[in-house]
């Protein structure tokens, strides 16, 4: 059996694996293929890539797409459109107004935002189940996978490892991070993941998890931030009013044996009052939450405390 290493740079994010496998270093290779595969098929940022086809033919025509792609917008478009939910994966032109995370990002006027909002509805997503195509209703419509694709993407990687015979892996995407097996370096076998404290540079962890054969989501207000004439405005929208969330929270991290469903609920839950993401994480089973606000405090699900080191 062997351990292999490897990290590299993707999805405007630092992605690091670690495989333990008799043929660990072929796998790794493979992986790295598979996780530059997933990036074309699913970016909102490269003008070739395959959802872009769809958002260029926005309010023109339907577009025939891959199984797959076809899947993570189905079920991104259901986790849009419940009452409350702060996931919307129609929110692509307003990412795109405001450019946070990129070295062209702006503070947009009112108007423009007011003009972008009328094209964020996730219900003008149109889905052909029997044709496997995709349209947007109206011109200027794009969707983003941004807040699922990392999770969807990391539960297909390692669906491929124990396809393989891979005895172990961690997939860390930019802090999304999935594992499965025994860790080989704990006696326990636990796999240890620090949560970063959201108001203190990185590094500063406030608790530090053991999991195993499952995934720790992290979504925050640190990740990406714009600073303009002393005022600071993180990365995570508002449907409604087209600016960044004003919430208790600092960030939410979830507990769950897919990282998809970690990228769904992070999403879906910020904003809203602590108590009430807390009794609605109590509704999904097999899903814990711990959530810090702003002044540092740590409020969890009753689940959660099995995994706090």
């Amino acid at each position: 059996m062997n351990t292999a290493y490897h990290s590299l740079h993707l999805m405007g994010t630092n992605i690091t694996m670690t495989i333990i496998s008799d043929d660990a270093e072929q796998q790794t290779q493979a992986v790295d293929k598979l996780l530059r595969m997933y990036e074309q098929r699913f970016s909102a940022n490269s003008d070739t890539s395959e959802l872009m086809q769809i958002n260029q033919r926005a309010g023109i025509q339907p577009v025939v797409v891959n199984d797959e792609l076809f899947e993570l917008i189905e079920i991104g478009k259901r986790h849009s459109l419940p009452y409350e939910s702060q996931l919307n994966i129609a929110i692509g032109p307003l990412v795109q107004l405001w450019r946070i995370g990129f070295s062209d990002a702006q503070l947009p006027t009112d108007t423009q935002i007011k003009a972008v909002l009328a094209r964020i509805q996730p219900e003008k997503i149109r889905l052909d189940a029997e044709k496997q195509s995709v349209f947007l209703k109206e011109k200027g419509m794009k969707i983003d996978l941004g807040a699922l694709a990392k999770g969807y993407i990391a539960d297909k990687v390692i669906n491929y490892l124990k396809e393989q015979g891979a005895q172990a892996a961690l997939i860390n995407l930019g802090g999304n991070v999935l594992t499965f097996g025994d860790n080989p370096n704990q006696i326990d076998g636990y796999w240890r993941v620090g949560i970063q404290n959201p108001i203190l540079p990185r590094g500063n962890h406030v608790s530090i998890l053991k999991i195993k054969n499952q995934s720790v989501v992290t979504s925050g207000i640190y990740e990406r931030q714009l600073t303009v004439n002393g005022k600071t405005y993180h990365h995570i929208f508002s449907s409604e009013t087209g600016y960044p969330i004003e919430s208790a929270m600092a960030s939410i991290t979830i507990v769950s044996e897919l990282s998809c469903d970690g990228e769904i609920w992070t999403t879906r839950l910020f904003g809203k009052r602590i108590t009430a993401a807390l009794a609605e994480i109590a509704l999904q089973p097999g899903i814990e939450a711990l959530i810090i606000d702003h002044q540092q405090d740590v409020h969890q699900s009753l689940g959660m405390a099995q995994y706090i080191e």
